[in-house]
């Protein structure tokens, strides 16, 4: 009994020892196998070590295993820790990385915003990248101000903005606004085409709303006043700061022109009545001229029936002869 009792433990130690082993084997290959991942994130790891955007070495290696750029997720997160955006946490980078952003981008754009005080945190602007949208370029839109050409010639061909006053003269006009971007629109908000639609539109309208086109030359910023008073920027991804007339000059008389045109027409509409009440009046003349024919052949058979009737009447004994 005691020989069986010290044969099972003996083979349960046997089996533990085993098992240890096997533990101890898979935990080297393990390791082995972190250790060759991690060699290549190293130098990688120990500059984001010193320069204090801790980023663990597990983290890096599952980094690799997701395929995730560590070079690209450490740089911007040195990047980030060095301007003091600490809560910008590595999993949102790694996140944004797969979702196929810019994440050097992003962060430059969140370092930039957070020198100049501008609100923008990290969803905002990932949101931003994710939609297509240059939000490096959006920041420095709302820092420094952006001028826009309207009419843009590059895109739609024309040079000018065409008007007409009341009095019908015509107005060229050119302007500039200036805008800076409006980052709680800019994901769904209207583009730059959008605001010179609307400047344009807005211009043509506040020329044609003159009495004279020598109001809109004595002032052009009435015009300008006029158009920034409509709040032209609404749902768009930009803020208008101020609307300049570049240029404006004198075109056709559109009044005069259409007057004449109307002239002509009607000299036209009188033409054709006339040459109409002429048609009518020679084939009245005709009608007049047929009737009359018709009269005479008329009076003509009557004077043939004349002298049958006396032939009748002197047979009958009706006609006499009288004498004096």
């Amino acid at each position: 009994m005691h020989l069986v009792d010290s044969t099972l433990l003996f083979a349960q130690g046997t089996f533990l020892s085993v098992l240890l082993i096997c533990f101890l084997a898979v935990f080297g290959l393990c390791l082995l196998i972190f250790l060759g991942m991690f060699a290549s994130v190293a130098a990688l790891w120990f500059r984001a070590f010193m320069s204090g955007a801790m980023v663990g070495p597990l983290q890096m290696v599952v980094m690799k295993l997701k395929k995730v750029n560590p070079q690209v997720i450490v740089d911007s997160r040195i990047m980030s820790v060095q301007a003091g955006l600490k809560n910008i946490s590595t999993n949102a980078m790694e996140s944004h990385y797969l979702a196929g952003g810019n994440v050097p981008i992003v962060v430059r754009s969140l370092v930039a915003a957070h020198r100049a005080k501008i609100d923008l945190d990290w969803n905002t602007a990932a949101a931003i990248d994710l939609a297509g949208r240059n939000v490096m370029e959006a920041v420095q839109t709302s820092v420094k101000t952006k001028v826009i050409d309207c009419p843009d010639s590059s895109r739609h061909g024309r040079s000018t903005l065409d008007g007409v006053a009341r009095d019908g003269i015509q107005l060229k006009a050119r302007a500039r606004v200036t805008v800076r971007t409006n980052l709680g629109q800019l994901i769904g908000g209207a583009t730059e085409e959008t605001i010179i639609a609307r400047v344009g539109e807005g211009i043509v309208s506040a020329i044609g709303s003159c009495q004279t086109h020598k109001e809109v030359l004595a002032n052009p910023m009435l015009i300008a006043k006029t158009v920034l008073d409509k709040g032209l920027d609404s749902q768009t991804a930009y803020e208008i700061v101020s609307i300049d007339i570049a240029d404006i000059d004198v075109g056709d008389n559109v009044g005069a022109r259409l007057q004449a045109d109307q002239a002509e027409a009607d000299v036209r509409i009188a033409r054709a009545k006339a040459e109409e009440r002429r048609a009518q009046a020679v084939a009245r003349e005709q009608e007049m001229k047929a009737l009359t024919q018709e009269h005479q052949a008329e009076v003509v058979l009557a004077e043939a029936e004349i002298p049958k009737s006396m032939a009748e009447a002197y047979r009958n004994g009706s006609l006499r002869a009288t004498g004096r």
